[in-house]
């Protein structure tokens, strides 16, 4: 750990713990991912860690020195310091010997110690074969980690060792630093408020088709709604994610990712996906309007322009989602508005709650950076019963884990109302 220059701005101390599985050469790039985004990071492996990835690559990527054992700098008593000085302490991958180490309080080395020293947030992230990670032993062992306010996250899906395939794939490192970003800005656990529950996040821009090369689109990455899917699916719930054009973006792990192109196929796919859900969040920016008649083929220059676009309107997927919810369903909007000459933000987001009936408005102003294609965002929160609540500015994690928050009360109180209480 550096300190820091007189008058220089401490930095996010993080300590990275690295398990011993294959997965250990993806802890590389988390590193490198932490130390460009502003954190100080000591790397702490495990003995076997080593063996697929060298101490001087993490030396030399974090600028810090690397140990494994506790008796190495004895007076600086490292087994205590790390995890004591940690704003966070992150261990991916966690195999399972590292998650059973950590259930049951054994420190054999120096990661063990500092997860047990340690009063900062922590975040496990595991990754193994499917039948590993399936066994009562391991589930346990998550169950009681995550009682103790630990950060499990859920596995990926996918290519395993070898020719295997299926759950215990290391999310990407993306991901990874997306939750620590979290995490530290949070200062405190994830709550896993929403498990046994089923939640719809739609995301990104729908596309309506000109000609057979041409659309009317817009400008959202689905970044936004990426990281609702993300944060719900770490806080326990099961989420299936309508993603309109998003090839860019890695699927979040242990979440369900139902690709669409058009406003259509999205309302289709959202409606059902709705139909047993506790919660739907319409986070997609979805086209109002779509050319009525597309060209078969692709429309030429030569000759001079076309002729005008005659434009139809698509349905209205939140109006519908909300004409057609249960009494205990949760319905969030989506608002990106801009100011006009005739009202500001807030004012045209309040009369859009009012005119789709939803349960929440989350409004972002848009332009000049902001919302669209950028990592942070920040917005307002608008209830139905009038209430409005600022979301912070920070990575689109936590705006997604405020807005989770007030669907988790509003579930709450639902619950506590249909058992009469």
């Amino acid at each position: 750990m550096t300190a820091p220059s007189a008058g220089e701005p401490s930095r996010p101390f993080v300590v990275l713990g690295v398990g011993g599985g294959i997965a250990a050469y993806k802890a590389c790039d988390v590193l490198r991912r932490l130390t460009e985004s502003g954190h100080d990071v000591r790397v702490v492996p495990t003995r076997a860690a080593l063996r697929f990835v060298g101490a001087a690559t993490f030396e030399a990527l974090s600028g810090q020195p690397v140990h494994t054992g506790v008796f190495t700098d004895v007076p600086q008593v490292p087994h205590v310091r790390l995890g004591k000085a940690a704003d966070l302490v992150v261990v991916a991958p966690a195999t399972a010997d590292l998650l059973a180490k950590a259930a049951h309080g054994m420190a054999d080395d120096l990661l063990t110690n500092t997860l047990l020293t340690t009063r900062a947030p922590v975040l496990l992230v595991p990754a193994m074969h499917t039948e590993m990670w399936e066994h009562p032993a391991t589930r346990d062992n998550v169950a009681l980690l995550r009682a103790r306010g630990v950060v499990v996250t859920e596995p990926a899906s996918g290519r395993l060792t070898g020719t295997d395939s299926g759950k215990g794939r290391l999310p990407e490192p993306a991901e990874i630093v997306e939750l620590a970003r979290l995490l530290l800005a949070r200062k405190d656990a994830l709550p896993q408020d929403l498990r046994g529950r089923r939640v719809v996040v739609s995301a990104g821009g729908t596309r309506e088709p000109l000609d057979p090369v041409r659309f009317i689109g817009n400008r959202s990455s689905g970044r936004q709604g990426y990281a609702l899917a993300r944060v719900a699916a770490q806080r326990g719930a099961a989420v299936t994610l309508v993603a309109a054009n998003t090839a860019a973006l890695d699927a979040p792990a242990g979440v369900d990712v139902v690709p669409v192109g058009a406003a259509a196929d999205l309302r289709d796919a959202v409606l059902a996906a709705a139909k047993d859900a506790d919660a739907v969040v319409m986070a997609a920016a979805v086209a109002d309007f779509r050319p009525a008649s597309p060209a078969e083929y692709k429309i030429k220059k030569t000759g001079g322009a076309p002729a005008a676009v005659e434009l139809a309107q698509n349905a209205d997927v939140l109006v519908e989602l909300v004409a057609g919810r249960r009494d205990d369903q949760v319905i969030v909007g989506f608002a990106a508005e801009t100011g006009d000459a005739v009202s500001d933000v807030l004012s045209h987001a309040r009369v859009k709650l009012a005119r789709k009936g939803c349960d929440l408005l989350v409004v972002n102003a848009v332009g000049n950076g902001l919302a669209f294609e950028v990592d942070d965002n920040s917005g307002w929160l608008l209830f139905a019963d009038g209430a409005e609540r600022q979301l912070r500015h920070g990575p689109k994690t936590l705006l997604a884990t405020e807005v989770w928050d007030a669907v988790a009360g509003l579930l709450r109180a639902r619950s506590l109302t249909d058992r009469g209480q």
